[in-house]
């Protein structure tokens, strides 16, 4: 899954203030979008999983099937073979990697000890100016960008009905521990409308676990049943 030109810059800029702040965040960031013709009305939510031919023994995507599957399941969609199947279910996923580059400022202290320092001046070890600021040094980060695409279409009809895309980065190098917090929040609040875009926010360590809070723009969500337990949604 390739990630559009015109997002990169700004991707890569907001991925280094989240390895700066790393330490403090508690929260996983992903950016939802997504593109529906769903029906608010439909009562028949079964589906199954559709595959390329060169992914029928694919693990890795079976494991992220798996994730996918369980989010589904919290809006009444219920997994059957693909023969009684209203909806298949087409996931792609992905990840690369950058190195952002950001400039430091280097701190030193002029008048070091034992001219400086407590109890002998009441301004602590720079004195009254500091610290002085003499340069900064560029330092480069990797910045990991995990991406997943959960696509359903009508089987009867090959018709699309909804088409969302989950995306996050920071300093996380594995996609597989990333893909939780993916699946949720590509599912946090299905189905959205049209062109809706919106942040999900995930508490680190949960492994997208039900608490999130949300903060939407675009077009207004479609009619749906209420958001996952412990979803909070910002309009």
């Amino acid at each position: 899954m390739n990630i559009d030109r015109w997002t990169r810059r700004a991707t890569l800029l907001l991925a280094a203030l989240t390895v700066l702040l790393s330490g403090c965040t508690t929260y996983v960031t992903t950016e939802v979008t997504a593109f529906s013709d769903w029906s608010s009305n439909d009562a028949i939510r079964t589906f199954a999983f559709t595959r390329a031919a060169n992914q029928q023994n694919n693990l890795e995507l079976t494991t992220y099937e798996r994730m996918v599957a369980n989010e589904l399941t919290a809006h009444a969609f219920h997994e059957v073979d693909s023969a009684r199947a209203r909806y298949l279910v087409g996931v792609s996923y992905g990840m690369r990697s950058d190195m952002v580059t950001v400039a430091e400022p280097v701190y030193y202290n002029p008048w070091p000890a034992p001219y400086w320092g407590r109890p002998f001046d009441p301004w602590g070890p720079w004195g009254p100016w500091g610290p002085y600021s003499t340069t900064y040094v560029n330092q480069s980060y990797p910045i990991f960008t995990h991406l997943l695409g959960v696509r359903i279409t009508e089987r009867a009809t090959g018709k699309e009905v909804y088409n969302v895309t989950a995306r996050n980065s920071g300093a996380e190098s594995s996609l597989v521990r990333a893909m939780p917090y993916l699946a949720r929040s590509a599912l946090a609040d299905f189905p959205l409308g049209n062109g809706v875009v919106h942040t999900v926010k995930i508490p680190l360590g949960t492994s997208g676990g039900a608490v999130n809070e949300m903060a939407a723009t675009g077009a207004a969500p479609a009619a749906a049943p209420a958001p996952a337990s412990g979803a909070k949604i910002a309009e």
